[in-house]
């Protein structure tokens, strides 16, 4: 199974105040624990929300609006992408990131080909076979 694990934005990340030499080097840590476990997929931090957009649509149209966005549970930090073999075992490796000081982080499982049924017809699923492989290769 995947899961995404997103990291909640704080006061300071939305500040753009930078992790310490200190965390980076706990996270580099961790990071290579999860890779070394065969788990992680994917990891990074992402910019403050005043360097960002979002997207709403409505009527088929899409209408952007720039940040900032006010710091709510909804704003994320940054990411992981980990294979894990339940949700538990992701918690409990999740449990080990090197986060203090009223950091939370959410962790979701990605869906898979599976979890869609009848609605992903053979056509559309060799197309998202096909747009993985390429999306890989670059």
């Amino acid at each position: 199974m995947r899961f995404m694990v997103i990291v909640k934005a704080s006061k300071d990340s939305e500040a753009g105040v930078m992790p310490s030499t200190e965390l980076l080097a706990a996270m580099g840590k961790f990071n290579e624990e999860l890779v070394k476990a065969g788990m992680m997929e994917a990891g990074e931090g992402l910019h403050p929300s005043s360097r960002g957009a979002r997207v709403k649509y409505q009527g088929g149209q899409g209408t952007p609006t720039r940040g900032p966005f006010p710091l709510t549970n909804d704003l994320v930090s940054g990411f992981w992408l980990i294979k894990a073999k339940s949700l538990d075992e992701a918690i409990a490796w999740m449990k080990r990131a090197p986060f203090d000081g009223g950091a939370e982080i959410e962790i979701r499982q990605v869906l898979s080909a599976e979890d869609f049924g009848e609605a992903l017809t053979p056509e559309l699923r060799e197309q998202e076979e096909r747009l993985r492989a390429q999306a890989g290769k670059k």
